[in-house]
């Protein structure tokens, strides 16, 4: 099997990539065991310090990851950059925090016992990560793992193996030892002997539902500890007293981050019918106002698609829902030419029945479902499997967060777009999901929390 990178502006190759051999596969496994021995039992402080090593190298080397990141899979140029950064300062944060989230927690014990729980490395973690965040989903997952004094063994999607190659040679500069973080080219089939190994302890799975749920029967049948971020049909929420000129110029911008290649990004906008025609000029207009293009021009906001399939099924999604329904406001579509274009879209007069509404949506494609009512907003934000990210918008923050408490998902932003952060918990629930990242939940589940009591 051989992996080709193609450039979605030009649809040139870019790079081939063998898979490893059953040797090689079988080598870097014993490299990643061998690797977390030495590594669980290296001071703390030392972990860090090779870790700010890591932060420091892509600070330094931001535009040359950006670019590279810019040609794999289309992402504007300043967005690339902002991806390096978020990086940096992800790194940073485990830095400083990872020392008071693996103190250990002392309990009040009883009948003289001194109790307290510790957290400690459970070995060699198999990330499985996506290619629409490249570096930064990988490196939310190698911070604090490593900083927990695990191993990594890093499986970046065919389509964006460079970046993938980036992280472990800037990995290899910082310092940290060979072993502690590595990348695997393979297929499913090998994937899936490689998490019933012995020397895999968890995984952690970023990607589809149906790919997520493939890994997590395999896991599961092995007893291997698993996070899995998946698929996600976000709802924005758009409430009659809301700031509906604000809300419809975020809509479009959140709809269009990373060309709409986010699985937190808004997909069905969700409006209360007195506003709906004023959200719907508001973000008909934004949309417009953005400009496609090479992404590797400073201009350009919105880049090609990642490749060309998943242009092939957007379109598909687009098509089937005007079928059966849904109105065309902004026609956008698939653009001629070289690259894998698709200029931004909006239909509204939205249901569930149309592929728009219940299918994840991934890429420039929006959905406005209008509503009557809170409690209608409400239920159409829940009717879907997905239950990743969400928003509610609205002038009275109190009425929002209410309303923030009855969504189903693992994220509610009010009063603007979802982002993740570093400092926040990051996760799904339903078919988006599992587990936690970030902030201190994510740190923790790849420890084990061991409990000690002592007979003092």
């Amino acid at each position: 099997m051989t992996y080709r990178s193609i450039d979605p502006s030009t649809g040139s190759l870019l790079a081939e990539r063998p898979a490893h051999t059953p040797a090689e596969v079988e080598q870097l496994l014993a490299t990643a065991h061998a690797a977390s021995v030495r590594w669980r039992t290296t001071p703390l402080d030392e972990r860090v310090a090779g870790l700010a090593a890591l932060a420091d190298v892509f600070e330094r080397d931001v535009e040359q990851l950006a670019l590279l990141l810019t040609s794999e899979m289309g992402k504007p140029l300043g967005q690339a950059r902002a991806e390096v950064m978020k990086c940096v300062d992800g790194i940073r944060y485990y830095v400083a925090n990872a020392e008071r989230f693996l103190a250990p927690r002392a309990v009040e014990g009883l009948g003289g016992l001194r109790d307290y729980v510790r957290y400690d490395p459970i070995g060699t973690v198999l990330a499985i990560m996506p290619w629409n965040f490249p570096y930064w989903q990988p490196i939310r997952m190698i911070a604090p793992v490593v900083a927990g004094g695990n191993t990594i063994v890093l499986k970046s999607a065919p389509n964006t193996m460079g970046t993938g190659e980036a992280i472990v040679a800037a990995v290899r500069e910082a310092g940290i030892p060979e072993g502690v973080v590595q990348t695997l080219r393979a297929e499913p089939d090998v994937i899936a002997g490689v998490i019933a190994d012995v020397r895999i302890q968890g995984v952690s799975f970023t990607g589809s539902t149906r790919g997520g749920r493939a890994v997590a029967a395999v896991a599961g049948a092995n007893g291997k500890r698993t996070v899995l971020e998946l698929g996600g049909s976000d709802p924005y929420v758009v409430l009659a007293d809301a700031d509906v000129e604000r809300a419809g110029r975020t809509a479009a911008d959140a709809r269009l981050v990373n060309c709409g290649q986010s699985c937190i990004s808004a997909k069905r906008f969700i409006v209360d019918r007195t506003v709906a025609d004023a959200f719907t000029e508001a973000m008909a207009a934004q949309l417009t106002a953005n400009v496609m293009g090479d992404p590797r021009d400073a201009a350009t906001t919105v880049g090609p698609m990642a490749r060309d399939d998943l242009r092939d099924e957007l379109e598909r999604q687009v098509a089937r829902s005007v079928e059966a329904g849904a109105r065309v406001v902004v026609p956008g579509g698939r653009v001629d030419g070289p690259g894998f274009f698709f200029a931004p879209t909006l239909l509204t007069g939205v249901t569930r029945e149309h592929a728009v509404g219940d299918e994840e949506t991934f890429g420039p494609a929006g959905a406005i479902i209008v509503v009557d009512g809170e409690e209608e907003a409400v239920a159409a934000a829940n009717d879907t499997e997905y239950g990743l990210g969400s928003a509610v918008w609205s002038a009275d923050v109190e009425r929002a967060e209410r309303i923030a408490a009855r969504i189903d998902a693992g994220m509610v932003t009010i009063n603007a777009m979802n982002i993740s952060d570093v400092r926040m918990p990051f996760g799904g629930v339903k078919a988006s999901g599992h587990g936690r990242e970030l902030a201190e939940e994510g740190m923790r589940e790849f420890m084990n929390a061991k409990s000690i009591r002592v007979n003092v």
